[in-house]
């Protein structure tokens, strides 16, 4: 986020100081003691909250005048409300944000570039670096990777067993619905366009082209993505419910519940399935007709930003990277099973499926286009599942999203 506003009168500002959202200084020189610093974050409930805390606690122990203050906004809320709170002086120092939303940030003057950017980029992985790169320069700091794998309940599937291709998938899933009423072969999130992004990546097909910042076209309406969505309609037969019946909450339970063998979902649903007492692995994606390595996924970099109205960015930016130290990596694990955006070692059994999908995983493009691609790619993977034209949809889709 980019420089706040400048006060009119510095009493007025300095009448306002107790009122904002942003860390304000409380000491100074003549004190002799270090500046008292507060620091707001915004971040998101359900775990990321906890992390916040206790790595805040943590940081003030070795810098007793920085205070972290949490502030709940959640993640898919914060590029909006940044661009209303940062100017008006009652925003966050850093605030959590999908790297998806990196060029709206950067392109609306919301967020600051990365400080020490090469070291960061040296010590995070690849794909967390790549994510947060907009016109060669470096913004935020990640603080988790993400990307989605075939989770398979092992009462019905064993390691052996799980499918390879989306077409044994297809063969298996209806040969287990055959034989088992009432259970599901396989469910996912027919109407999400991050998962149905699969199925228009056959041979190296991406999302606004290879570098991901193409605008000439959106590249879901041309012949390898309309013969990947085309495949994507016929697995209804195999899970005959309509898209409206298939959101992520309704997946997630009919997996949780043991009433589905296989599920498409990411390592948030760990802790969730581990505490439903599911004896159950993770996998890499299926290949797609045609293809022999595992389907492409997005990946994900959750980061941490700092505003750019923040009174306090070297501080902000000196906890971000703390946030991203091994010992809070592993902390954040812990708390919300994400993965860690830097290489260490954790407790997991489940990672390692996660990790072999990463190498077939390709960022989200941050450009601002993907505002419109998330409803556009959704509505379109809907209505193909329910059995519209695929063409037609994904020439609908193309031209929402480009605007042409």
């Amino acid at each position: 986020m980019k420089k706040g506003f400048i006060a009119a009168s510095a009493v007025v500002a300095a009448g306002l100081m107790a009122f904002t959202g942003c860390a304000k200084k409380e000491g100074g020189a003549k004190s002799g003691k270090a500046e008292k610093v507060t620091l707001t974050v915004w971040e998101s409930l359900s775990g990321p909250d906890e992390f916040i805390k206790r790595a805040g606690a943590k940081y003030t122990e070795t810098h007793p005048n920085v205070e972290i203050k949490f502030v709940n906004v959640e993640l898919g809320d914060s590029s909006g409300q940044i661009a209303l709170d940062g100017p008006a002086g009652v925003g966050p120092d850093l605030f959590a944000a999908p790297h998806d939303k990196l060029g709206e940030l950067v392109n609306g003057g919301h967020v600051a570039p990365t400080e020490n950017a090469a070291k960061v980029a040296d010590e995070v992985l690849g794909a967390c670096s790549a994510a947060l790169t907009y016109d060669g320069k470096m913004y935020g700091y990640p603080v988790s990777a993400e990307t989605y794998a075939l989770f398979y309940n092992k009462a019905f599937v064993s390691e052996n067993d799980v499918p390879k291709t989306w077409e044994d998938l297809l063969a298996w899933t209806k040969e287990f619905n055959k034989n088992n009423p009432g259970k599901r072969g396989f469910v996912m999130d027919v109407g999400n366009a991050y998962y149905t992004i699969v199925f228009t990546t056959a041979n190296g097909n991406r999302l606004f082209g290879s570098s991901g910042t193409d605008t000439s076209s959106s590249y879901l309406n041309d012949a390898d993505a309309v013969k990947g969505m085309k495949f994507f309609q016929e697995l209804r037969p195999a899970l005959n419910v309509p898209s409206a019946d298939l959101q992520t909450g309704t997946c997630d339970a009919s997996f949780q519940g043991g009433e589905a063998a296989m599920h498409i979902t990411g390592p948030w649903n760990i802790k969730n399935f581990v505490d439903a007492g599911l004896d159950f692995g993770v996998a890499p994606l299926p290949a797609l007709p045609g293809d022999s390595s595992p389907a492409s996924s997005f990946s994900g970099t959750r980061a941490m930003f700092v505003s750019s109205y923040s009174d306090h960015p070297e501080e902000a930016a000196d906890f971000a990277q703390f946030l991203i130290s091994p010992e809070m990596q592993k902390l954040r694990f812990d708390i919300t099973g994400a993965m860690p955006s830097i290489s260490v070692e954790v407790a997991s059994k489940y990672i390692a499926g996660f990790l072999q999908q990463l190498d077939y995983a390709f960022p989200m493009p941050s450009i601002p286009e993907m505002a419109t691609f998330w409803e556009a790619m959704g509505n379109a993977s809907k209505n193909i599942w329910d059995g519209a034209d695929v063409q037609k949809e994904l020439n609908a889709c193309d031209a929402a999203i480009i605007g042409k």
